[in-house]
């Protein structure tokens, strides 16, 4: 499919009538969507433009270009994607909140001040929340073998979406979060980093690691860590889809206890929605590979797929993902594009909830099937009820952060999924508004706080030593 693109064609122009209008009526014959239009610059004898076009491909991008340069009185400078010119010299920076302005500033800041703060934190390494960044920061880890829905890149690949999930830390929670791509695909390589690189950390985010590699590298850092380790990919998506779908459930009155669930993929956010969903008290989950149904009969797999197959379809069933999907009541997807049809959907029980969640492209359509189901949402933001880990990530740290836990557990997941369904009050709930906005103000303080009160009633949560009296 192709890959619309958002540009910035900057022109020569002579000041001459009708030259913007040939440039403008190019960009109409090569389907362009011209936004603004700005002038740059003026002379006796020519303008400069900067224009906004967006492209429906590539291909009518480059043949745009050759139709432009042909044009008289037209000088093609330069076209330069939106999408880059938002990633040039990156999008993250160090900045101090010391400033260090004298010898004074710099002897309190750094040598000799800093030695007391060093001898304090060799008697006490807790206070480390309270004296270093440790008590702020994340640690955002990848080795690019699952880069959003592009697979394995590498982690020089990944670095502009690790830098982005830093950004929105920051944005969404106050989280100070910082990149780290290992270049090695070795899960006990990645696992020895990260328990060498974690003093420095409150917590650790792990990103786009392929499964099934990612459970064994998530599993044991939960064990050898005493900060929290979330694996956004798995849990994130896991909360977020349960409080969509706990909502969906209110719209079309259905109880999650007697509902027949049926999700496609079994990798890593398919086994953790899995696994919450259960826990939220669902009995009744089918779950598809490539294969087909996993139960009772599948072949003994990856350790994933055998807790799959023996943890659901309770019924046994057997069969593709069109043959089992018939009779369900939701339908919850993040495995890959048109998997479905208008047809199968049919074939569901009234009012089904779908969530076709896969990116970019969703297993089916919302346009084709708004007419025949209850609720619909999806992973993308051009549709109403977008699953977004955002909703989730941001506050789960803000919370464990706060209340400096030693873990994120299952409870915690759950209080957060509670939580982010809950700021919809039940009288604008509705089929196109299931889930907040990502830019609700209130979404990360109110995740936030249900995380630091389910950490605070399991026992993760601990007191530290007051600031002031490490002091003395």
């Amino acid at each position: 499919m192709a890959t619309s693109l958002n540009v910035i064609i900057r022109l020569r122009l002579k000041s001459k009538p009708g030259t913007l209008a040939g440039v403008l009526a190019a960009i109409a014959e090569e389907e362009g969507d011209v936004g603004s239009i700005d002038l740059l610059s003026a002379a006796s004898d020519h303008v400069v433009r900067e224009i906004m076009v967006h492209m429906p491909s590539n291909r009518k991008l480059k043949e745009l270009a050759v139709k432009l340069e042909k044009l008289a009185g037209v000088e093609l400078i330069h076209i330069a994607d939106r999408v880059m010119l938002k990633h040039m010299g990156g999008k993250l920076e160090v900045t101090p909140k010391r400033q260090i302005e004298n010898r004074e500033d710099l002897a309190l800041i750094y040598t000799p001040g800093v030695a007391k703060v060093s001898e304090t934190l060799a008697r006490d390494p807790e206070l480390a929340y309270t004296l270093t960044l440790k008590g702020n920061c994340v640690a955002i880890v990848t080795d690019g073998t699952a880069v959003l829905g592009l697979g394995d890149l590498g982690p020089i690949a990944a670095l502009p979406v690790m830098e982005g999930k830093a950004v929105l830390f920051k944005r969404f929670a106050n989280v100070d979060a910082f990149p780290i791509c290992l270049d090695t695909k070795d899960p006990e390589q990645i696992i020895s980093t990260v328990l060498a690189i974690a003093p420095v950390f409150g917590g650790i985010n792990l990103e786009d690691i392929a499964a099934p590699k990612c459970f064994e590298i998530e599993e044991t850092l939960r064990r050898k860590l005493d900060i929290p380790v979330f694996h956004d990919d798995q849990h994130g998506t896991a909360i977020v889809t349960l409080a969509g779908l706990l909502n969906a459930l209110r719209v079309v009155d259905k109880d999650i206890r007697q509902c027949s669930i049926v999700l496609s993929g079994a990798g890593a956010a398919g086994v953790a929605i899995t696994k919450i969903l259960l826990k939220a008290g669902a009995e009744n989950i089918v779950v598809c590979d490539r294969k087909g149904a996993i139960g009772p009969h599948t072949p003994p797999g990856n350790r994933a797929k055998t807790w799959l197959a023996e943890n659901t379809n309770p019924h046994a069933k057997q069969g593709s993902l069109k043959e089992v999907l018939g009779g369900a009541d939701v339908f919850i997807g993040v495995s890959g594009p048109d998997l479905l049809n208008r047809e199968d959907i049919m074939q569901m029980n009234g009012s089904p909830i779908v969530f076709a969640l896969a990116n970019p492209e969703p297993e089916i359509a919302p346009e084709d099937i708004y007419d025949i189901v209850g609720v619909v949402a999806t992973g993308r933001s051009d549709y109403p009820n977008q699953i977004n880990n955002v909703l989730a990530f941001p506050g789960i740290f803000r919370g464990a952060l706060d209340c400096h836990a030693s873990c994120i557990n299952e409870d915690m997941y759950l209080a957060a999924a509670y939580a982010l369904a809950g700021i919809i009050p039940p009288e604008q709930l509705g089929p196109e508004n299931i889930i907040p906005s990502v830019f609700s103000g209130k979404v990360a303080k109110v995740v936030a706080r249900a995380v630091t009160a389910a950490a605070e009633q399991t026992g993760v949560a601990r007191k530290f030593t007051p600031y002031h009296d490490a002091l003395i």
